[in-house]
């Protein structure tokens, strides 16, 4: 019998192909097909050979030359493309430093360990594109990848020395995979299929739901519409309550402008609206500057205070926990939070507030957010496609049909009674947002979400600032979820909310998501490459994926030119996602970290602009700058940023899994998987430039 790859060392072997199977378990060995001695006769064959001499030879040798020119136009595009994307990774690499590097660090890493790490990444990254390379030229020459199974029964029964060293090692190595590794890794497997499988039932019923709202036209309407309010103009039949609008910052130097700016141009009664700036920051410059903008709007005629901690415990809770501590609150009905880049329009609490009215089991009224820089570079462009499900299908389906959801945190508005009633704002997690939604609605009180309310907002355009903001997204569920539990389980709410709460709510999307997402792309398609006997199949790998990032990308169709890089960029996001999940659930040391989401302030020049254009009379207060002043201030700021050196930081966890998957793939092609060897291959690119920082900005 022939061995397998005897056609690498004998060029002129024609025998029969060697099919060897293995009835249980299944798993496959490549068959290789050579290439017949047809296959090399001009035109394909004696015949059409034969078929082609009737064709005007001149026309022929036009076309030829004219796709010659189109294949070398190609050819040069993708070359100069190839060439640039190689000189940004060099100058990246170069000025890079490790996601572990803080202060000091970097001047004290060892360079020789950094060029070798270097390398064995330029080494990988090269080998996956000759191994590309080799798949294509193999198809053109004719080589044809099968997947026949392997007799099981020979490699046992075939003595030692005919099989050789290399053949009885070999077989002892399946031996050992059939037995101690498949088992367990098929079991992993089909339990992360079925996880994968009830996660998108979830995901589908909800764009069900979006799809019956937008059908049937379903939206909040309050019980006194928004024309009566306004023609009101303030007497006794409109309806408008005492409002305390709190913006809470630190060391947010490049948005506080744009947002008292905003605030203070909320079209309400100024006897009846009270706006707090509570300031966090611990840098003097920033609070001077804050100090400055608040006292300039108090000046104007705005109902504006300034509220600074010492001690900043507790971080954004305590901050909001200490101002509702303040004594005149109590003379207040409803509260509503805007971050410090957010800017509402006008007309937001004439939307928001008269949904309150007569309607005394209302907690929360919550807008949705809309994104100033969604197209600033690809990074926010795929923020904005989650965001945009997150609000249009979970959110407004949440609201529709449970009158729960999660608060986001900012650009809502609360009945001051119901945070109270709950205990207020709590220090215990991270997603304090999350925290008070859930123990309002253990209470009995519900939320509205309106699609229609949007509140402009800034999304993070470096990879390190949407990297940390992720962390703290999905660390803060977990911890919340350990807290939260018994309550959940004492309440007295109806059966199936707490159901929904506990299963769907928590487990389901926010541990099971990231633990399938993460377990099944990232770990165990790639070792199922090295151990085939567990096998994954291609809908599971390709088709299914792709129907729910088609579901995903519905509520923002401008994106659909993004699909493919939103799906690879989101299975690479589940490295950061599970790590977080992971430290949140057992308490890690990463758990209770809080950084500032770093702003660009991008639209500050542009907002302040267009209030000093469109000025309404009726407005209270507004402030005129001096523009000539900001915009000298403004080159200034841009001339130091310029003179600043920017770097990259080298992901390593990123790394490490590029690593595995493009070896992965390279693994595939023995195996003859085209879906896998494709998906493996890009997936691991994809982790190679997020790992790289290639993706957003870079930091100063």
């Amino acid at each position: 019998m022939a061995p397998p790859f005897d056609w690498l060392a004998k060029e002129s072997h024609r025998g029969t192909p060697v099919v060897v199977k293995m009835e249980n378990p299944n798993w496959s060995m490549v068959e290789l097909e050579s290439p017949s001695d047809d296959d090399f006769l001009p035109g394909g064959g004696i015949r059409g050979g034969e078929k082609g001499r009737g064709k005007n030879a001149k026309q022929l040798t036009w076309v030829l030359l004219l796709k010659a020119h189109k294949a070398a136009g190609c050819l040069t595009s993708i070359a100069s493309a190839m060439f640039g994307l190689v000189a940004v990774v060099k100058r990246r690499v170069a000025s890079g430093r490790t996601d572990s590097e803080t202060g000091n660090d970097v001047f004290r890493e060892n360079q020789t360990v950094k060029s070798r790490f270097y390398f064995c990444i330029k080494m990988f990254l090269w080998l996956s594109v000759v191994l590309l390379g080799f798949e294509v030229a193999a198809y053109f020459k004719g080589w044809h990848f099968g997947a026949p199974h392997l007799q099981w029964q020979y490699l046992l029964s075939t003595p030692l020395g005919v099989q050789g060293v290399f053949d009885w090692l070999y077989s002892r190595w399946v031996l050992v995979r059939v037995e101690y590794l498949a088992p367990p890794l098929q079991f992993l497997t089909n339990v992360c299929i079925v996880l994968f499988l009830i996660q998108s039932v979830d995901r589908l019923v909800l764009c069900l739901g979006c799809f019956w709202i937008r059908f049937k036209k379903i939206k909040p309407v309050p019980k006194q519409a928004v024309s009566d309010i306004e023609s009101s103009d303030g007497d006794a039949n409109g309806f408008f309550p005492m409002v305390l609008v709190q913006i809470p910052m630190c060391n947010e130097k490049e948005v506080y402008q744009q947002s008292i700016a905003a605030v203070c141009n909320l079209d309400w009664p100024r006897s009846n609206i009270l706006i707090q700036v509570l300031d966090d920051s611990d840098d003097p410059t920033t609070q001077l500057l804050i100090k400055e903008e608040v006292h300039k709007w108090q000046q104007e005629g705005a109902h504006i205070v300034y509220r600074h901690r010492i001690i900043r415990d507790g971080y954004k809770a305590g901050n909001l926990k200490s101002a509702m501590n303040c004594s005149y609150v109590k003379d207040y009905e409803f509260v509503t939070i805007f971050d410090a880049d957010f800017q509402p329009t006008p007309d937001f609490l004439k939307k928001t507030v008269p949904h309150f009215k007569d309607n005394e089991e209302l907690a929360l009224v919550q807008a949705r957010w809309s994104f100033v820089n969604k197209d600033e570079n690809l990074l926010t462009r795929l923020q904005n496609i989650n965001l945009c499900f997150h609000f249009e299908v979970e959110q407004q389906v949440n609201g529709i049909f449970l009158n729960f959801f999660g608060f986001n945190g900012t650009a809502g508005v609360w009945r001051i009674k119901a945070l109270e009633e709950v205990g207020g704002w709590m220090e215990r997690t991270t997603v304090e947002d999350m925290d008070i939604a859930v123990r309002a609605h253990l209470h009995g009180w519900k939320f509205i979400f309106l699609n229609d309310v949007e509140c402009q907002c800034e999304l993070p355009e470096s990879y390190e600032a949407y990297r940390k903001q992720q962390h703290r997204w999905h660390s803060g569920p977990m911890q919340l979820f350990r807290i939260c539990l018994p309550d959940i389980i004492r309440s007295k709410i109806s059966v199936s909310k707490r159901a929904n709460l506990i299963f769907l709510f928590f487990l389901l999307r926010k541990l099971i998501l990231p633990f399938y997402s993460f377990t099944l792309f990232c770990i165990i398609l790639p070792m199922t490459m090295f151990v085939p006997e567990a096998q994954l199949p291609s809908w599971v790998v390709c088709y299914i994926p792709a129907t729910m990032s088609f579901l995903n990308i519905l509520p923002s169709p401008k994106s659909f030119p993004f699909i493919v890089p939103y799906l690879l960029f989101e299975n690479t996001m589940s490295v950061t996602k599970f790590n977080a999940m992971i430290s949140g659930l057992f308490q890690l040391g990463s758990a209770y970290e809080w950084v500032v989401t770093k702003k660009s302030g991008r639209s500050s020049e542009g907002d302040l602009v267009s209030l000093v254009e469109k000025q309404p009379k009726h407005q209270r207060g507004v402030s005129v700058p001096n523009l000539d002043e900001f915009e000298k201030k403004t080159q200034q700021q841009e001339q130091r940023a310029s003179r600043k050196k920017k770097h990259n930081r080298i992901y390593r966890k990123e790394l490490a899994l590029a690593f595995l998957l493009l070896t992965a793939s390279a693994r595939s092609l023995l195996s003859a998987q085209g879906i896998h060897f494709y998906f493996l291959l890009f997936q691991g690119i994809s982790f190679l430039l997020v790992g790289l920082d290639l993706i957003g900005e870079q930091i100063e």
